[in-house]
């Protein structure tokens, strides 16, 4: 059974839909071992990287992974324009949204976690593929409150209770949704999960393991 969501047309509910069967009923992981999970929540994520020793990372961590070293108002981790040259370096919508997908990318749908240049900290797909659960409560005012927010103190929960999203995702076009930017970000409630949505762990260095 699918249901259309009021006011977005591009996007339906598939019962039965979940990270072993993305697509509902039929569908399947078998060939796609290399991407991101999907259809994940922020509850399920947090719960996972606690069982595996780890954790998710908060939004200034994810930032910085993504950033490196680049300037606090360049757009990319590779500069200011998405596809320099021509060149695709993240996972995006290419073509007319919501109706024509022309994959230029190489990929439709997710590409697996390792597609496209690496970051300068050793990251891929930070940008696009799937936006990414952070341990933080979502604020709309984070860089005013950002001196004051710590992994260990997340600011939170704010009204409306949602949890930070990172990155954007194969869905993001210009037209609509350009969240894929270093600096964008985006929100949902904890027990919410997408086809597009995934996470990645995070994990505290040891004592005396570098710098």
């Amino acid at each position: 059974m699918e249901r259309s969501v009021h006011d977005l047309q591009w996007w339906y509910a598939a019962e039965g839909a979940y990270w072993r069967k993305p697509e509902g009923p039929g569908s399947n992981i078998v060939k796609r071992m290399q991407h991101p999970v999907v259809h994940v929540s922020w509850n399920d994520a947090a719960a996972y990287a606690d069982w595996a020793g780890k954790r998710l990372p908060s939004e200034a961590e994810w930032e910085r992974a993504a950033r490196g070293t680049a300037a606090a108002n360049q757009l990319f981790p590779w500069g200011d324009r998405l596809e320099p040259a021509g060149k695709h370096y993240c996972n995006v919508w290419q073509g007319h949204f919501p109706d024509k997908n022309t994959a230029a990318d190489g990929y439709e749908w997710t590409a697996p976690a390792k597609s496209f240049r690496r970051y300068e900290l050793g990251f891929y797909n930070l940008l696009g593929n799937v936006w990414e659960w952070c341990a933080d409560w979502f604020s709309p005012h984070w860089h005013r409150e950002a001196s004051t927010k710590t992994r260990d103190n997340p600011i939170g929960p704010p009204t409306g209770s949602k949890r930070v999203m990172k990155g954007g995702s194969f869905l993001c076009h210009h037209s609509y949704c350009n969240r894929y930017r270093l600096g964008a970000r985006t929100s949902n409630p904890p027990d919410s999960a997408a086809s597009n949505l995934g996470f990645r762990c995070a994990r505290d260095v040891a004592p005396g393991a570098g710098a």
